[in-house]
């Protein structure tokens, strides 16, 4: 059975904590083992100042690893965010960079960005290293995530604009029947319109903002399928056994990739579970054993398995006969679906191990 896993402090010299901002990044060097502030400093956030930071860190840290980047660990807030080009720039340098963990602070207590880029360093240190989130890597996982987020924008703008329409034909009157929301068909109808002699003035603009809206919603129709074959291209060609499985489709794979990032950052299985924020919580006392929904971890990927695990539950004979006999042991929808979030991440965690790269 294998030992406990060290923690940072007993396999790094020094940790650099980063309080990353749009315009400039205070860096924060500590030592490992006392936690003691070796020095800090701040660099703007352009291509010159996170090299020049890059030069900074290994100088001030040279002396004591004999320029060696692997005793050197980078934790940085926002790795996805601001501190997106910071987290490249040193990782291609050869430095470990981790998400650093959320600060917690005491009631009363003080922040500038110094203190913020301590605490960053100094909420690594008793990290076992398999513990540390390291940062997402990878063109192909920077790629989906780029896909994702405007798939996102497209899908929250195509929302908002139906919903304007529906509101907007239930008020005036312009000849459709808007007790529910419009069909694809009516909204084809609608972009086809032409003004009408005879309307009132308000119907005039009414029936013109009508036009515009069912414009807007087939044009972000055309950017979502346009989005979509982006996605299912790279997801086909990076892993493509992951389509194969049950409810899987391209937009879940892809957030599952992003999550995943690249061989090495997910240890295990139980790690990926943790991660996805479905490993059980014990909330047991005295008889009663139970456990409860775990609300920590990637929300996306959360988001991603239980897509899988619902579509599940309504089109995979196997899923629903799971369902039934569960539901016949007098478990709740809900828990059912906990369980089969858990047996997801299992299997596509197997998935994903057998990726060479990413």
């Amino acid at each position: 059975m294998a030992g406990p896993q060290p923690i940072v402090a007993d396999v790094y010299t020094y940790v650099v904590g980063v309080d990353t901002h749009a315009a400039t990044h205070h860096y924060a060097i500590i030592e490992a083992r006392t936690g003691g502030l070796i020095d800090h400093a701040e660099f703007p956030t352009h291509t010159a100042g996170l090299l020049r930071a890059a030069d900074w860190i290994a100088r001030r840290t040279a002396e004591a690893t004999a320029g060696e980047v692997d005793r050197v660990l980078v934790s940085i807030e926002g790795t996805r965010s601001y501190g997106a080009q910071l987290t490249a720039v040193l990782s291609q340098t050869g430095y470990r960079v981790v998400d650093a963990p959320t600060p917690k602070r005491e009631r009363g207590s003080g922040k500038n960005d110094q203190i913020d880029a301590v605490v960053a360093a100094r909420g690594s240190l008793h990290k076992h290293l398999d513990q540390l989130a390291d940062a997402r890597s990878g063109e192909t996982s920077a790629t989906l995530q780029v896909l994702l987020s405007a798939r996102n924008s497209i899908t929250g703008e195509r929302t908002r604009a139906i919903n304007a329409l529906t509101a907007l034909l239930r008020v005036h009157d312009l000849g459709v029947d808007a007790r529910r929301k419009p069909t694809r068909q009516t909204i084809r109808s609608i972009a086809a319109w032409r003004t009408r002699r005879g309307d009132t003035p308000t119907q005039a603009v009414a029936r013109r903002e009508a036009i515009r809206l069912a414009t807007r919603i087939l044009a972000l129709d055309a950017e979502a399928t346009s989005n979509d074959k982006q996605l299912h291209d790279i997801v086909a060609a990076t892993a493509p056994t992951l389509l194969d499985l049950p409810g899987v489709g391209p937009v879940n794979a892809a957030t599952v990739l992003t999550a995943w990032s690249h061989p090495g950052r997910v240890r295990n299985e139980a790690s990926f579970a943790k991660i996805a924020g479905v490993c059980p919580l014990e909330v047991s006392s005295g008889r009663r054993h139970e456990h409860r929904l775990n609300r920590t971890g990637d929300r996306q990927l959360n988001r991603a398995l239980h897509s899988i695990a619902s579509n599940r539950m309504k089109h995979h004979p196997a899923t629903r006969d799971y369902v039934a006999r569960r539901t016949a042991e007098s478990l709740t929808k809900p828990r059912i679906r906990r369980c089969l979030k858990r047996y997801i991440a299992r299997e596509i965690y197997r998935h994903l191990a057998a990726l060479d790269t990413l």
